[in-house]
């Protein structure tokens, strides 16, 4: 018979507790996660993977965290902790990060803990105040939560961290500036090659077309090129070309569409027929980028003009189309004239601006620089990948708008929000006028026919809709909710969550917004895609002139047939035909003269040039022109209130934020980070549900749970007594 050991089950009790204390520490320890979230909230994003791998200098982030603190700040730290560890664990050598001790003992402050927290001052991290319950107390204490990025002799810092939502998307971004322009040259493995085409038969003609610098200008490109060399690590190479040498069977100004010019005998033959290429290509790899360097101009009364890119800004040019060639580029497009928003956010007098971007304009400038294009007085850069147009009222010129097509031809992105009426206010000091509502007459800027020829219109109406805005009312109004039907929420269901960016915004709200129709026969024709991205929902309608949006005039059609779902924005996307293919060739005009200045910053004269019975008139061009384009996209939206600072959140963490800065990061090929930045986004609706369905529900709660109670409790009443007729049976025998 075996003696049992009375003291083994306390035994076994003390090694289960010692095995469990090690998983945890091991849990602590050692990093692993199992990110299981819909989103993938705590897993490193593709975008955070790829900055830290390319890093070619090193980069240090020290963070400045008070230990020990209570919820939820304790858990901010545990997710910093591991955050930082993967991106250690993706990263190569140049990256390191370090924890300092900023937290006072019980007793007192360590002499190591005070040079922290001297050295977190330094840096701009200063403590902040935060809630702690203690003791069954609301207390107040300081605590340090930033961090500082160090690359290089740049310092970048996030001087405050209280919650978790958005601080990958914080270090990624401010890691990718931080990595600047320097640290992607260094890792190019190949040379970006600057090449000037330029025939030596043009520098006979130039005179004649006002071109006096031409000859000079090889020389001259190629000071600048070596200026800019030392600068960007010796990663340009220049090249003087004359096609006029070149082989005949592929000429250079057919393969990078430069301009040729051609031209019979003139000025009683002292310039004899010839032609000739000029245009200047900057290539790298695939990746091509043709800067014009000649521009011709039709004018009237006055004639055709030929202007030379003033060489002065070549070098700006080309250190711009550089960043974009090395994707580093972060300018963004903005039209500034035809009375567009203001993108300054400028009100007069301190006064607020009701059509002021200052919003959009500060969430925009931190990952880009805003570039404003001025089409007046100059051309749209090649540099920019998107170009954004936010409600123009003034009519576009057709040399404006072959700006734009021609821009759009190159591979330049569009980010149009374009309404479809003028809001006239009226004015105050008639009688009753500030009874009166504002007027909508409907707008035609020009830009509408562009549009239409590339396969989408603007329906000259409204969108109002039930699932909308509703108002609350004051009390003296007899409180309550007005709904406010020209401000449509767009549903988790109406949003395109095909497209990755759009997958983390489950819910929208719209202002005075117009429909869009596609022009499916167009499109087809000419292979490109149609991508809609959000539309109203089944229970809204359109409301054409006259328009009326006072609510209290606003009521839903009596009946269900006038309602239907409207799409409300659209992405264009492929090899766009250009609205001015077969046009002859607009002119470019100005107030007044008819002429305009090309250089006002000159002051020292041009050479005086020999008059001469030349001309101009006869020199035929070629190229230039591009009358299919190369793969581009087009984002329409017929609602610039999108924009505006009544609907867009400073903090940037609104849907309609993500919204806007998801599609204009699309558009500047940056979808990694936009799916970065939506992924922690906290809205999160409750799925629509029919009457019936609402009905159900409350029904069975009511009723049915205490119904279903009773049906259970005879079940279990009809076994018991089953079971006891049993057992009576069962002993009666």
């Amino acid at each position: 018979m075996s003696i049992q050991n009375p003291y083994g089950k306390y035994i076994k009790l003390s090694i289960y507790l010692v095995i469990i204390v090690l998983i945890n520490v091991a849990g602590i320890t050692l990093f692993f996660r199992m990110d299981l979230t819909a989103n993938r909230i705590y897993s490193l994003s593709d975008a955070s993977k790829t900055v830290v791998s390319t890093l070619s200098e090193p980069l240090t982030i020290n963070v400045f965290f008070t230990k020990d603190l209570p919820a939820p700040y304790n858990n901010t730290e545990r997710y910093l902790h591991d955050l930082l560890e993967e991106y250690a664990i993706h990263a190569n050598a140049y990256f390191n990060y370090r924890f300092y001790d900023v937290s006072p003992e019980a007793e007192g402050i360590d002499p190591r803990t005070l040079e922290n927290q001297k050295l977190a001052n330094n840096y701009g991290i200063h403590p902040v105040q935060i809630q702690a319950f203690e003791e069954d107390e609301v207390k107040f204490k300081k605590a340090y939560m930033g961090l500082v990025l160090i690359h290089g002799d740049m310092v970048e810092r996030i001087p405050t961290i209280t919650t978790i939502n958005g601080i990958e998307y914080k270090l990624t971004t401010a890691i990718q500036k931080l990595n600047n322009k320097i640290s992607a040259l260094l890792s190019l493995p190949d040379t970006i090659k600057v090449k000037l085409f330029l025939s030596s038969s043009l520098k006979s003609v130039a005179p004649f077309m006002g071109l006096n610098q031409l000859p000079e200008y090889p020389d001259k490109l190629k000071a600048i090129v070596d200026g800019l060399n030392v600068k960007n690590y010796q990663k340009l190479e220049y090249a003087y070309i004359d096609p006029s040498t070149e082989p005949t069977q592929e000429p250079s100004w057919k393969k990078y569409n430069l301009m040729h010019l051609q031209w019979p005998a003139l000025s009683d033959g002292k310039i004899q027929a010839g032609e000739g290429t000029i245009g200047l290509i900057m290539e790298y790899g695939e990746k091509i980028k043709e800067i014009p360097l000649l521009s011709v101009l039709r004018l009237p009364i006055v004639g055709t003009q030929y202007n030379l890119a003033d060489i002065d800004d070549m070098e700006h040019v080309i250190d711009d189309n550089l960043e974009t060639l090395v994707d580093i580029n972060q300018d963004l497009g903005y039209l500034s004239d035809h009375g567009t928003l203001n993108i300054s956010g400028a009100s007069p007098m301190g006064q607020r601006n009701p059509d002021a971007l200052s919003i959009f304009s500060g969430l925009i400038s931190q990952t880009y620089s805003i570039k404003s294009i001025n089409l007046k007085n100059a051309d749209i850069p090649a540099s920019i990948n998107c170009l954004v147009i936010a409600r123009p009222t003034e009519k576009f010129s057709d040399f404006e708008l072959y700006q734009i097509d021609q821009a759009l031809m190159k591979g330049t992105n569009l980010a149009i929000f374009l309404d479809a009426f003028k809001e006239v206010r009226p004015n105050a000091q008639q009688p009753f006028g500030m009874n009166r509502g504002p007027n909508y007459v409907p707008l035609d800027t020009g830009l509408e026919k562009l549009l239409s020829h590339y396969g989408i219109r603007i329906k000259k109406s409204y969108v109002l809709d039930e699932n909308c805005h509703k108002q609350r009312l004051p009390q003296n109004m007899g409180g309550g909710e007005r709904p406010i039907y020209f401000a449509p929420i767009i549903k988790n269901r109406f949003i395109n969550h095909d497209l990755q960016y759009l997958r983390g915004i489950n819910g929208l709200i719209s202002v005075k917004i117009s429909p869009l129709e596609l022009d499916n026969a167009r499109i087809s024709e000419h292979a490109l895609t149609a991508v809609k991205l959000i539309a109203s929902s089944e229970k809204s309608w359109e409301m054409r002139q006259p328009i009326n949006l006072n609510p209290m005039f606003l009521s839903p059609p009596s009946s269900d047939d006038e309602q239907q779902s409207f799409p409300l924005a659209y992405i264009l996307e492929g090899s766009f035909p250009s609205y001015f293919d077969g046009k002859p060739m607009p002119e470019k005009t100005t107030e007044g003269t008819g002429i305009e200045s090309q250089d006002n910053k000159k002051t020292t004269p041009e050479p005086v040039v020999e008059k001469t019975t030349a001309d101009l008139s006869k020199i035929k061009g070629q190229g230039g022109f591009i009358s299919k384009g190369k793969p581009a996209k087009i984002f329409l939206m017929a609602g610039s209130e999108m924009l505006k600072d009544n609907v867009l959140n400073p903090e940037g963490n609104s849907p309609n934020d993500m919204f806007i800065l998801n599609t204009i990061d699309a558009l500047n090929h940056r979808e990694n980070i936009a799916v970065m930045r939506s992924k922690v986004l906290g809205f999160n609706p409750l799925v629509d549900t029919g009457t019936l369905t609402k009905t159900f529900v409350k029904t069975f709660n009511i009723a049915g749970l205490p119904v279903l109670l009773v049906f259970l409790g005879l079940i279990v009443w009809l076994k018991r007594h089953s079971r006891k007729k049993r057992i009576q049976s069962m002993f009666k025998k």
